[in-house]
Parts: structure tokens; sequence; C-alpha cells
């Protein structure tokens, strides 16, 4: 079927504001992937993220990059303590896999590091298979690494990137808070200087209470204090280093007064390079359908939190971006992870606004940044081992409270109250049972809705008004444009799980219709796609509608449903049935009434 014109129907929407996600995300959304360039010169293809770079702009990515460590060196630790994983990994997370990123990444901004998400999944999908921080956990979170840098670049291969919108907001929202939850109960032990246990939320809870009696003062006056440096920065400034502050401080305090005999510290922290080459694990094919589902749930938090952040601020600076592009950068950092024998990296929206806020525009901060992580390794490894224990708890305690969105869970509730109980199971479901299925649940909830929505799509009747636009009614109004003329407007491509409405709300208008019906109209300006079944559908109705004595016309149908064609719609219903506007259905159908009365 050709293209017959635009729509004429004039409707407005309400600006709106989705709880937890920024402005410029939405905005990018709404443009999709239509990012357009204003930077001009030559780039080379592995390169989009660094060049082209102007010499004036070096010393705000070098700053960039300086306040960037300060602030990530002691977050990317505490993700080590999420992810059962020795300390000197979460500094392995920025060297090599920033690196690798900032050669092959499309976005121009995007930060990539160890995540609470993943590092929570990555502990999750480990419980029960190897010791938590031994060296069989070590290199599964190495292989884990791998496949999950697999399932990045096999959708690459395949073209997969815009499976990242299909992670609903209002899903991340509940998702990210539940982890939050989880996260932040489960460093209370080790703030209070308890030996902790137990599983899950609720089981970390009910042990840190049995233990109640056996609180460490010393540790908990620890983690007060660190806590007071990192809430204080933050009011003060956000670029002030308040993690930096804490951790430096509570190793000079440390070493100062021997604090090690009253708390438990680090220890010895190995220093130099990370050993490069592929984890020594006993596989079989019952260790890889373990941890399969574990990559799998890595995969879609990195693709959807990097996209989402990467899209934000391409928009922000209206310059190109490719999501599958990017797939090939976030697989290669992760490579880079497996082979230094750390854990995998996702995008970050923190550390992409640390660097956003210091003036950084270019991967180069990054690249700065992994430089500094190289003089720490080689050079400064040594007095980590008087830090406490309860600093740590501390960090990750406030990383969690921080994902914890209960100010956006309530703008949910207030704009869209179906959407918040999908959010409300996905937080319970990831607190209270695990992350890893919190984040399948997420993934399936967020294709319900969006199977939902299709199913039952708010399809219209369209009257004109005195100005000559047509206005969209609800079904229910079964308001007629012209008397014994009805146009109905079907809001979604028509396919076999909503091809059972289709014919309903027809053949109810056509039976309840005052004055009774001698044209029905489908406006098909929004129908994209007509599958088979639903093809079928059109065939029965029409055969309905004739024995009723009611003539079925089609306006406004795409160019893309024009293979349809296949379906021989058109010698059914009549060549004349087809009209390029609804303008010229009602002139068609007011030249035939005026005949007929004649």
């Amino acid at each position: 079927m050709a293209c017959r014109g635009t729509s004429v129907i004039a409707s407005r929407q309400p600006a709106r504001r989705e709880a937890g996600i920024c402005p410029d995300t939405l905005l990018t959304e709404r443009m999709g992937n239509m990012n357009t360039s204003k930077s001009a010169g030559f780039r080379l293809p592995m390169f989009q993220g660094l060049l082209p770079i102007k010499g004036s702009q070096v010393p705000a990515e070098i700053i960039a990059g300086l306040t960037l460590a300060a602030l990530a060196i002691p977050e990317v630790m505490g993700y080590t303590k999420i992810a059962g994983m020795p300390v000197i990994t979460g500094l392995y997370t920025i060297l090599i896999p920033s690196f690798l990123y900032a050669i092959f990444c499309s976005s121009r901004h995007l930060v990539v590091g160890a995540d609470s998400a993943t590092a929570a999944i990555l502990a999750a999908g480990l419980v029960g298979i190897a010791s938590v921080g031994s060296d069989q956990y070590v290199a599964l979170a190495a292989v884990l690494a791998f496949m999950a840098a697999g399932f990045l670049i096999l959708a690459r291969i395949i073209g997969l990137g815009f499976l990242a919108d299909f992670l609903s907001r209002t899903v991340l929202v509940g998702f990210l808070t539940g982890v939050g939850i989880q996260v932040a109960f489960g460093e209370i032990s080790g703030m209070l200087g308890l030996k902790g246990g137990g599983h899950g939320t609720l089981g970390k809870i009910w042990t840190d209470i049995q233990q109640i009696g056996e609180i460490n003062y010393y540790a908990l006056a620890t983690a007060l204090a660190v806590l007071v440096v990192l809430i204080g920065s933050k009011k003060i400034s956000n670029r002030i280093p308040g993690g930096l502050i804490a951790v430096v401080g509570a190793i000079i305090i440390s070493w100062a007064i021997n604090l090690g005999e009253y708390v438990h510290v680090l220890g010895a922290v190995p220093s130099g390079l990370p050993h490069l080459g592929l984890p020594e694990v006993k596989w079989s094919m019952e260790l890889v359908l373990k941890l399969i589902p574990t990559a799998f749930a890595m995969f879609v938090v990195i693709l959807a939190q990097s996209a989402a952040t990467s899209r934000a601020y391409a928009a922000r600076y209206n310059e190109r971006f490719s999501e599958n592009t990017d797939l090939v950068g976030l697989g290669m950092a992760n490579i880079g992870a497996g082979l230094s024998g750390t854990f995998v990296v996702a995008g970050s929206p923190t550390k992409t606004q640390m660097v956003d806020g210091a003036g950084g525009r270019t991967q180069l901060s990054l690249i700065v940044t992994a430089a500094i992580v190289l003089m720490v390794l080689l050079f400064l490894t040594g007095p980590l081992a008087y830090m406490p224990d309860a600093v740590l708890s501390a960090v990750v305690f406030l990383i969690g409270v921080d994902l914890i969105d209960f100010k956006g869970m309530r703008s949910i509730y207030e704009q869209r109250r179906s959407e918040f109980w999908v959010a409300v199971i996905t937080m319970l479901v990831v607190a209270l049972v695990g992350v890893e299925q919190g984040i399948i649940l997420a993934v399936v909830l967020s294709l319900i809705d969006h199977t939902r929505r299709g199913y039952q799509p708010r399809n219209a009747v369209l009257v004109p008004e005195a100005s000559g636009v047509m206005r969209a009614q609800p079904v229910a109004s079964k308001a007629e444009a012209e008397p014994g003329l009805l146009i109905y407007r079907f809001t979604h491509s028509m396919y076999y799980a909503n091809a059972q409405q289709l014919t309903q709300e027809i053949t109810g208008l056509v039976n309840t219709a005052e004055p009774p019906l001698r044209w029905l109209c489908i406006d098909a300006s929004a129908v994209d796609d007509v599958d088979y079944s639903a093809a079928e559908s059109l065939r029965s109705l029409f055969g309905i509608l004739k024995e009723k004595g009611v003539r079925l016309v089609v306006a406004q149908v795409m160019d893309d449903v024009g293979e349809v064609s296949r379906y021989q719609l058109r010698e059914l219903f009549g060549e004349d049935a087809f009209y390029d506007t609804l303008d010229d259905v009602l002139q068609a159908y007011r030249q035939q009434v005026f005949a007929e009365a004649k």
C-alpha cells in the first residue's frame, strides 16, 4: 500500500518528568539515535571518544582526570567489598579496562569502572560456587567478565544495541533501589565491628541482631567519623574528594595510634601491575550453565545503564554517538577486566557526572585517571594495609544509601500508579531474594509492560471541530464524524494479540451506532505493521460489515505497511476504499450522501 499522507489529528501531550531520570536522558529517549555532531575534523575509527581534541582543552581534561581519581579510588575499593573481591582488584577496574574503553568507544563522556549493581550481581551469582575472596572466586569473577564481554560483542555483531530500550526506567528505579537496600544493610555489621553472616538481607539483619552485644565501639566510631566526612564534604561541594579525605585520614590515624590492635584492618595489599592472562578454572558444562544467568544479568545492566548515560551526554553536547560502536568499547573493557584478573565493569552515571562537572569533555580524562591509578599501584599500596575495614563498610554503606531512590519511587506513585507497583515488586525481589533474580524479573516485567501496551492499545474515534482539525475521543463515546460515518483510529501495530480487540471494538461500534452507520473508516496513521492474524481479522471484519450494509474504508496508510499488499486487502476492500487523508474521506462521504439525497 502506498503512503496516504499525514495525520490531521492534533493532540497535545503534557510534558513529563520521569522518576529518577534526568531531563537529558528523557530528551535523548525522544531523539532516539538521531545524534549529530558539531565537531568537524578527522576521527580515527578507534578513537572516536578521544579525537578531535583542542590543545586548550587538555588542561581541563587533566584536572578532570585528577578529580575522578580522587573520588573514584575510594569508591572502587568499596565496590570490591560488595563484590567479595580483594581490595586491589578495585584499582585494576580503572587501569586496563578504562584504557581499552577510551580507545574503542563511541561516547566522548561515558566513564567505565566498577559498579555497585554489577558487583552485587557478581556476589549473588558466585554464592555456593566458590568461597568469597578465594583464588577460585577471583578466577570465576574474571570468567564472568569475559562472558559479559562475549554478550556485549555478540550484541554488536547482530545489532542488538536497541535492547537497552527494553529495560523500562520504572523497573530500573526499583531495581537500583533494591540493590541500594541490600548493599546498605549488608554493611551494618562491618560498621559495628561484628562478624556478620547470614544469607540475604533479612538473614543478615537477623544475624546482626543476634550479635548486637559484641559491638566494637572503636569500629563504630571510625565508621561514624567517615560518614561525617563523606556527608559533610558532599553538602559543601560535590567536587570535594570526601572519600579520599576519609580514607587517607583513617590510614594516617590508624598508623599513628596503631588502631589495628582494636579493629580489623586490611593488612598487606600487593603492589605492582596485575598479572595478565586467562583465568585458571576447571571448565565444565555444569560451571558454564551456572555462570550464564549471572553473566546475562550483568550484560543487561551494563547495556541499559551505559546506553542511557551515553545518550544523555551525547544529547547535552549535540555530539555523534553510536550505541553499537559503544558495545565494542564496553566489550573490550570487560575483556581487559578478565585478562587483568578483576571483575566486570560498566558505564557509571556517577563517575561520568564527576568528570563532566570537573570540565572533562573527552576520554582523555579517563586515560589520565588510569595513569594516576598506575602510579598508586606501583608506589602507594603499602599504606592501604593500615586502613580499618570499618572505613570501607562506611563508604559502601553510603553508596547503598545513595542508590535508594525513594523520591523517584514516590514520583512514579504520583504519576503512574500501575508502574509504581511494578517498581515495588522489583525492589522487594532484589532486596529480599537476590540481585540476579531481581534483574531477570526486571527484564521480564519490562517486556510484559511493553507487550501490555500493545495488547490493549487505547484507540479512539475522531470527530471534526469547527477549525477543521480532527479531535480524538474515547471509543466508548461512540461519536460519529458525520451522521452515519464513524472514524476509528487504531493506535498500535495490528498483530495477533490485539486483533480481537480490533474486531470487538469495531463490531460494538457498528451494533450500537445512533444513527446507524453507513461508512466506517479505519484511520491507519499509527499502524506501522499488520501481521497475518490481524489481516485475517480485517478480512472477517470486512465480511461482517458488508452483511450489515456498512462500507469499510481505510485512510492514511503508512509506506512501511505497503507490504500488507500480499494479504490482498486492497483487492478485497476495493481500490476506492483507500484514501490519502481523513479530509478526503469526509469529502467522499458527503458527496455520496448528497448524491443519494437527490
